[in-house]
C-alpha cells in the first residue's frame, strides 16, 4: 500500500501539469485561417461572422467515400480555404429540411447560399477547397 500511497500523489501532479499545459495552449493565439471550414451548428450559431464571405453548404455524410476524401483534404489544407469563403459542413443524414430546400438529392452536394440563405448554385463533385472555388459564383 505505501507503493500505491507513493504513486498516487506524482499521478496527481502529472494531471496538473497537463491541465496547465492545456490551459496554457488555450491561451496562445490562434492562426487566422484563410477562410472557413465550419459545422452547421457553428454557422448558425453566428452567421454574422461569416457575412464578408461566398457560403457554401457541403452536404456530408460519414459512410460515403467521396465525401470523406473531400474533408480529409479539406482539414489537410485548411490554410488553403480562400480568404473569402466558407465551406459548411451539413450532416446529408439528420438535415432533411435544407435537403428539402436546396432540393439535395446525393451527398457529396455543395450548395452556396447568400446572406439570406437563398440558393446562388449547387453542385456535386469538389474533391478540394480550390476546386469548391471554381464553383463559386
Amino acid at each position: 500500500m505505501s507503493a500505491e500511497a507513493t504513486m498516487a500523489p506524482s499521478t496527481n501532479a502529472d494531471s496538473s501539469m497537463e491541465k496547465t499545459d492545456t490551459s496554457e495552449m488555450d491561451k496562445a493565439p490562434k492562426p487566422s485561417a484563410s477562410g472557413s471550414y465550419v459545422t452547421l451548428a457553428e454557422y448558425e450559431g453566428d452567421k454574422s461572422a461569416y457575412t464578408d464571405t461566398n457560403v457554401v453548404l457541403f452536404f456530408h455524410a460519414g459512410w460515403c467515400p467521396n465525401c470523406r476524401a473531400t474533408e480529409e483534404n479539406l482539414n489537410a489544407d485548411l490554410a488553403g480555404i480562400p480568404s473569402d469563403l466558407t465551406i459548411v459542413k451539413v450532416d446529408f443524414d439528420n438535415s432533411d429540411q435544407l435537403r428539402q430546400k436546396y432540393g439535395v438529392t446525393t451527398q457529396h452536394t455543395f450548395v452556396q447560399i447568400d446572406a439570406n440563405g437563398e440558393q446562388i448554385t449547387k453542385w456535386s463533385g469538389a474533391e478540394t477547397a480550390e476546386d469548391i472555388a471554381k464553383q463559386v459564383v
